[in-house]
């Protein structure tokens, strides 16, 4: 009896290796990797089996290195984008310090329509959808936001003022402030 309760382990075993000859396709086959021409100094993706899929050229920078389910790639006329595999651009991605925003628990920012809103860092989907003016990094679970605020210069940077500032979770969702302010 014993043997018959291994089988079935066994089964699973077998069809979960074999899967990709009964034409499944494999996720593997789904990633691409950014590469880089150092002659043109020119960026573009590859899949696994080293077939270019986005051509040298087509964005100034690749900043993911491995695509899985969204990129951040740079255009010349309109910054930092996400896009998928189709390359539809899903969002702006917000810039700090000439770069893509960075990981922040998990978020970054992004903006739509003008508006600051965050996306998870793993699937680049919206979490938070875009509706502040400002909006500060998470951190310890929480985010300063606000939707009336001002930017103000300070030589080549920039700070913003809001007297209506408010903290929101990771869920979107007002929020006591932290206890150190």
């Amino acid at each position: 009896m014993k043997s018959m309760k291994v089988i079935p382990f066994i089964l699973l075993a077998v069809v979960t290796c074999c899967a990709p000859t009964f034409g499944q396709s494999r996720i593997d086959k789904e990633i691409l990797i950014a590469f880089h021409d150092s002659l043109t100094d020119e960026y573009g993706y590859k899949n696994l089996q080293d077939e270019i899929i986005i051509p040298l050229g087509k964005y100034n920078f690749c900043f993911t290195d491995t695509f899985v389910t969204y990129a951040i790639v740079s255009f010349q006329q309109r910054g930092f984008v996400a896009i998928d595999k189709n390359e539809n651009v899903l969002y702006e991605v917000f810039a700090y310090d000439n770069s893509p925003d960075e990981n922040s628990d998990g978020l970054f920012r992004i903006i739509k329509n003008g508006k600051i809103g965050f996306a998870d860092v793993k699937t680049g989907k919206v979490t938070i959808e875009p509706l502040f003016n400002c909006a500060n990094r998470f951190e310890d679970g929480k985010a300063k936001v606000s939707v009336v605020c001002q930017s103000q210069n300070d030589g080549e940077h920039s700070t913003w003022t809001s007297e209506k500032w408010y903290y929101i979770n990771a869920n979107g969702k007002k929020t006591n402030p932290p206890a150190m302010e």
